[in-house]
């Protein structure tokens, strides 16, 4: 069991760390640390009461101007539940989360809000699209937490972006609204996997971006990874084309993973709804 939040560090990155050694692995910094995602889980219900107070949470999290551009469609209707799982095969957990919701990015209400007020809406472009985008991230994100708090386990589902024609028409997403990700909820069934993040001197840079020590770094950490959990040969991707590296690791897992052109479909859907991307 970690003692302290230097034991969780040390977890979560693969690199041994002093870094909170005097202090105990427990509240927020602990849970945060320690959070993982989860795909299987009890039959319990999630109390409704309790999830509407995650909701609470979540939606008091940070957004930009106060303009509010998220929410959150809660799948209730199992059927539609099982549509989306359908969508989504490799993802069974879908069908089996005791609740499951489709976080949404809403640009709607603010120009509904103008229109009301018979004020022109003046920020059709770009900026629009990625303050909804940022404030759906920070309320999911928010919610997560929060669950997590609770004893629940999440699971993110960015791949209903793959769908968003699909998703439009189960969910009623009016113009101006897109689908930004899907999440299952529920209470674990089992302990989740721990992901190693990749060091901290690839996220935190001082005064200017640098990447002097990037290869190096990347090195480094797939080899730690590996030694945790190396991925299994059945699992990697695509040896037909880049056949078989002598060493399999993150880096060649993820390098292959975005050769694969994906979700080209979300540019134009975005358009369809009306949203500017200029």
């Amino acid at each position: 069991m970690p003692k302290t939040l230097a034991d969780l560090v040390t977890l979560r990155y693969g690199i041994e760390t002093d870094l909170g050694a005097d202090r105990p692995a427990d509240g927020l910094l602990a849970q945060i640390l320690d959070r993982r995602s989860h795909r299987r889980w009890k039959d319990d219900p999630v109390p409704e009461d309790l999830l509407q107070l995650l909701f609470a949470c979540a939606f008091s999290a940070s957004a930009k101007s106060d303009l509010q551009q998220s929410g959150v469609v809660v799948v209730r209707n199992k059927a539609v539940q099982q549509k989306i799982t359908d969508l989504i095969p490799a993802m069974p957990w879908i069908a089996t989360a005791p609740v499951f919701m489709v976080w949404i990015g809403d640009n709607h209400r603010i120009r509904r809000i103008s229109e009301m007020r018979g004020i022109p809406f003046g920020n059709d472009h770009l900026d629009s699209f990625l303050n909804a985008a940022t404030d759906t991230a920070l309320a999911m994100q928010t919610f997560i937490l929060a669950a997590e708090s609770q004893g629940l386990g999440c699971c993110p589902i960015s791949n209903v972006r793959n769908h968003t024609d699909a998703m439009k028409d189960l969910l009623g997403l009016p113009p101006h609204t897109f689908p930004y990700a899907g999440l299952c909820v529920g209470y674990p069934s089992r302990e989740g996997f721990s992901s190693m993040r990749l060091p901290l001197s690839r996220f935190v840079h001082d005064n200017t971006y640098n990447e002097a020590t990037l290869e190096a770094d990347i090195d480094g950490y797939d080899r730690r990874r590996a030694a945790r959990h190396a991925p299994p040969k059945e699992s990697w991707r695509d040896v037909e084309k880049w056949g078989e590296p002598e060493f399999y690791g993150w880096s060649e897992d993820k390098a292959r993973q975005v050769a694969v052109t994906e979700r080209d479909n979300l540019g134009p859907f975005v358009r369809a709804q009306g949203i500017k991307l200029d």
